[in-house]
């Protein structure tokens, strides 16, 4: 049974929504009753998700840094879905490098998807939006938009500007827009998973607080309450999902 039924029919778009967190949130919004297209730069994967959930409305091939693959992704969302309601904003790349050894090549790279891909989604998502006067946006920004984190230097910046660009358009766009940045911690995505042995999951969950890695449903479950009217005077804010990771210095065995 659908926990959010005004998510019924909603028309919903997914970028990186062939994987991960956007695929767990497209089967998510399919549960609620919404009508899913889903993006992805990856057509085999697209074609895959597609295959397995045939409740999806469509699929879209495209980058999402690049302005013309937007513009035709979203008139084919015209097409397909007659507009939208709830935009996810999802795609996103990182790469481990220390800060000396990042080329300027990787850091466009990383800043085009994350942060420019933002940009041109909400742009032409918001467009359509106006003329309706409603919708939600959601963007997937992250816990290393909060904080600090070494080694992650482009990724850590092109968070950090996800998460003002969301509290900018709630500003500007207030009071029929919501805009919200959500901001996940570390999520055992399959493909997260493949990177990890035993020992080094092991060793990142006991720095965690809650001990564990936020399995993509929890996440999808999130943007599924924040698209809902249950979230009606929620807008503005970067909402960290982190099992506790940005609460501060965690003491293990304190109790003990």
């Amino acid at each position: 049974m659908p926990a959010y039924p005004d998510l019924q029919d909603k028309r919903v778009v997914i970028t990186g929504g062939a994987g991960g967190i956007g695929l767990a949130a497209a089967q998510r919004f399919i549960e609620e009753g919404s009508r899913v297209v889903i993006f992805d730069w990856n057509r085999s994967a697209l074609d895959q998700a597609l295959a397995e959930n045939p409740s999806l409305a469509g699929g879209v091939c495209g980058d999402v840094g690049n302005p013309d693959d937007m513009k035709k992704a979203f008139a084919r969302v015209d097409e397909i879905l007659g507009g939208i309601d709830v935009l996810i904003a999802n795609a996103g790349i990182s790469f481990r490098k220390r800060f000396l050894d990042i080329e300027y090549e990787q850091w466009s790279k990383v800043i085009r998807v994350n942060l420019d891909g933002i940009f041109l989604c909400a742009q032409q998502a918001i467009k359509r939006m106006k003329k309706q006067r409603t919708g939600v946006v959601l963007f997937t920004a992250s816990t290393n938009g909060l904080e600090g984190h070494p080694l992650y230097a482009d990724y850590n910046a092109s968070k950090a500007g996800v998460i003002i660009l969301a509290k900018t358009l709630a500003l500007e766009f207030a009071p029929w827009l919501r805009v919200n940045a959500v901001c996940p911690g570390y999520v055992l995505t399959p493909m997260q998973k493949a990177e990890y042995s035993p020992r080094m999951l092991d060793a990142v969950n006991a720095e965690i607080p809650l001990n564990r890695h936020a399995d993509p449903r929890e996440v999808a479950a999130f943007f599924a309450f924040l698209a809902s009217a249950q979230a009606a005077y929620i807008t503005g804010q970067a909402l960290p999902i982190d099992g506790g990771e940005t609460s501060g210095p965690y003491l293990k065995n304190l109790d003990e």
